[in-house]
């Protein structure tokens, strides 16, 4: 980094706290489109055209499009059971038909069906896809006989052709798939694509009347075999039963019906005992409370249930009431010991006993029942004993009989069942459908769909500005010279006095004039660059000096610089031609001044003021009086101190770090008022180092788009008694309308327009 020990400025520059943002960015953008719009119309212009020959050359390709819904459904008489498993349409199904149109199976199904070997887009390849499609495929065949022969049995690199101009995709997340063909002829790319979706739809319907044959059939086989086995079952069972004597009634076998008989006839039989002994027990209970002396009107009601029974005892009974009751009336009318109420009262003891005699003779027939019910359960419960014990031997035959029941119910059943789905396959395989239909047939496209003319044009048109962009941004970025006064401040910490424009070289012999008489050692009087302050004092160059020579003047050390040394990082960036204006305009303006050439490797200010010097500088450091090597303009007190190269000079830096070059300089110091010092270039040679001793500030020249920032940096970074010692530098052979380009925001400053105003028209003419 570049330091110095003393201060650049008392006061900061105005551009140091300028703003940036959205204009300095606007600035930069516009700039950069004036400084590089050669480029970014060259790579315009060349993308255009480009853009216009892929168009002319590429021929016309038609995309035609169809669409095919999946999932169609079935017809209402075949909506039966498969023997296939139905699976719901998911995102991995639909990708799967996808790469089902664009099997290689439809592929052959379309070319042999419309013969595209002999389809002139197979023939030769128009574009970078068909290319590559063709790559291992063979040259189209010329005989006929191959040509049937490839579209019977098709290659593989004719395969790859038809599949890349195949395309086939998902419209959103329907169940609806798109298939397209593209092809020179839009007639054609329709005709492909529905035989296309045609090979798709009925590939699937041949896999799936396939499938469905081969479960028929299986299914036919395994119906067979069931049905062997399911009658192999049941006449096991038959024999089973035969040989074990096993019959059966009703869907049951013979004992258990036994058993369930005896059970129920014995459960009878306990229920008529029971009914009949609690009967016995209640005419005998009743019997024995019954007396002739106190007879009990319990045994009156007790018969009322045994009354429908007995048509006796209702009788007595009825003509018991109808006596009881004459008995109450006449007793209350004739008292008790009426006769008539007496014979009534016989009578009803007759009645009493009668109803008595018939209970007992009813007790003693519930006797009989209940002793006959009793022998009879008794009966029963032998007979269950003994088909028990014939049922408990049987119980291991049963068993087995259950067992193989069983088997030949399951097999029957599995027959019944698979005899149901092969009656569906059959009904589904004599009416074939598939889940893919066509909506609608395609139709030959009325435009191009490739190559596409306002895209490829549209491309072209911003590939290209973006790629002048691209190339004039790197440009611009690779352009690391100094181009405007702010670069010089921000990247070598000097001011900048001024912008020196670029100025041609005079012609040779243009306005010299000689004198009748010339002095001896006089400055001829050739028009030069550098001449041009002097005879031109109003013109822009003259001005540019005028405000370097100012800025030395005004330096802020407050030092006097009357000894200044004008150097440069490289050759030929006009550091001589600055010091010999600079001279002549001290010189113009009456101060004494000398031009003292030190680039004593290539003294170029010599070759150019003074051709004819047989005496210099390296003589006069050597003890010759200066006065003798001067050269001096006769019409200003201007002198040149040449530099004569004799012999290569292998050693000076220590010429020009010398004494003697010492004390000669403090001689100029005190017979000029100003000594202006041409020093060599600092990158190439040492030597200008060497001279700081003597040289009181350093002027550094900077060649305008042609210097190096970094070469610069790294001249003073390597020369630091001269960094320290520099005062400032001028921006050289500037182009001055260019320099809008590069600083947008001071492009008033350099505007002709203002300048005009204080010139002339001779001077703003040169």
């Amino acid at each position: 980094m570049l330091q110095s020990n003393g201060p650049r400025s008392e006061k900061a520059s105005p551009f140091s706290d300028s703003e940036g943002g959205v204009n300095e960015i606007i600035a930069f953008a516009t700039g950069l489109l004036r400084r590089q719009y050669r480029v970014i119309v060259a790579a315009f212009v060349v993308a255009l055209a480009l853009a216009v020959g892929y168009l002319g050359v590429t021929p016309p390709t038609f995309t035609a499009q169809t669409q095919v819904l999946l999932k169609n459904p079935k017809a209402a008489f075949v909506k039966q059971e498969s023997p296939l498993a139905e699976s719901a349409f998911d995102v991995p199904e639909i990708e799967t038909h996808l790469q089902l149109v664009k099997s290689t199976a439809v592929a052959i199904a379309v070319i042999r069906q419309l013969k595209l070997a002999d389809d002139p887009d197979f023939e030769g390849p128009t574009g970078l896809g068909d290319m590559i499609g063709r790559l291992s495929s063979r040259s189209a065949p010329t005989d006929e006989a191959e040509r049937d022969r490839i579209n019977e049995d098709p290659p593989e690199g004719l395969i790859d052709a038809f599949l890349f101009r195949l395309q086939a995709r998902r419209l959103g997340m329907s169940n609806i798939i798109e298939i397209a063909y593209s092809s020179r002829s839009p007639e054609r790319a329709a005709e492909v694509v529905n035989a296309a979706a045609a090979a798709y739809i009925k590939e699937q319907m041949n896999t799936k009347f396939e499938a469905s044959r081969s479960a028929t059939a299986w299914l036919q086989d395994r119906l067979r075999d069931l049905g062997d086995q399911a009658r192999r079952e049941e006449q096991a069972v038959d024999a089973y039963r035969m040989r074990n004597n096993i019959v059966s009634s009703g869907g049951k076998p013979i004992d258990e019906q036994q058993l369930a008989d005896f059970n129920a006839r014995i459960v009878a039989a306990r229920a008529q005992a029971s009914d009949a002994l609690a009967r016995l027990n209640r005419y005998e209970a009743l019997l024995r409370a019954d007396t002739p002396a106190n007879p009990s009107a319990e045994l009156i009601g007790a018969t009322v249930s045994d009354a429908l029974a007995s048509p006796v005892i209702n009788t007595l009974r009825v003509e018991l009431l109808e006596l009881q009751r004459r008995d109450s009336e006449w007793t209350n009318r004739y008292g008790e010991n009426h006769q008539a109420v007496k014979d009534l009262r016989a009578r009803m003891r007759e009645l009493r006993n009668s109803i008595r005699d018939e209970a007992r003779r009813l007790a003693e027939t519930s006797r009989n029942d209940y002793e006959i019910a009793v022998k009879r359960q008794q009966e029963m419960e032998k007979l269950y004993k003994a088909a028990l014990a014939s049922s408990r031997s049987a119980t291991s035959a049963e068993v087995a009989l259950r067992e193989l029941e069983s088997r030949a119910k399951s097999y029957r059943a599995v027959y019944e069942t698979f005899q149901q789905r092969y009656m569906g396959a059959v009904q589904q395989e004599t009416f074939p459908i598939t889940e893919a239909r066509v909506i609608y047939p395609a139709l030959p496209p009325d435009s191009k769909s490739k190559p596409k003319s306002k895209i490829v044009l549209a491309l072209g048109a911003l590939g290209g500005l973006a790629l002048g962009l691209g190339l004039g941004l790197l440009r611009d970025l690779r352009d690391s010279v100094f181009r405007t006064p702010g670069q010089i401040e921000a990247a070598l910490h000097l001011p900048c006095f001024s912008v020196v424009p670029l100025m041609d070289a005079p012609r040779p012999g243009g306005d010299a004039r000689v004198e009748a008489n010339p002095p001896e050692r006089a400055l001829a009087n050739v028009q030069t660059i550098d001449s041009t302050v002097v005879g031109m004092p109003l013109s822009r160059f003259a001005e540019t000096i005028r405000s370097a020579k100012i800025g030395i003047d005004l330096n802020p050390t407050k030092t006097p610089n009357r000894v200044i040394g004008v150097t440069s990082a490289l050759p030929n960036e006009g550091k001589t031609t600055i010091a010999a204006s600079l001279a002549r305009l001290i010189a113009h303006g009456g101060r004494s001044v000398v031009l003292v050439d030190c680039d004593l490797r290539h003294p170029s200010l010599s070759a150019q003021l003074t051709p004819e010097a047989r005496c210099g500088l390296i003589e006069v450091i050597y003890g010759q009086r200066f006065e003798d090597a001067l050269w001096r303009d006769p019409r200003t007190p201007f002198a040149v101190l040449p530099m004569v190269r004799r012999r290569p000079l292998f050693h000076s830096t220590e010429l020009l770090a010398s004494e003697a070059t010492a004390k000669l300089f403090q001689r100029l110091r005190d017979s000029f008022d100003y000594v202006i010092v041409d020093l060599p270039p600092l990158a190439p040679v040492v030597d200008a180092r060497a001279t700081a001793s003597f040289i009181d500030c350093h002027l550094l020249v900077v060649e305008w788009g042609r210097t190096k920032i970094e070469v610069v940096r790294r001249a003073l970074h390597e020369a630091p008694n001269i960094y320290d010692n520099m005062v400032g530098a001028v921006l050289n052979k500037t182009d001055v309308k260019r320099m809008s380009h590069y600083d947008r925001v001071c492009a008033d400053y350099y505007d002709e327009r203002y300048f005009a105003r204080y010139t002339t028209a001779d001077d703003r003419g040169s």
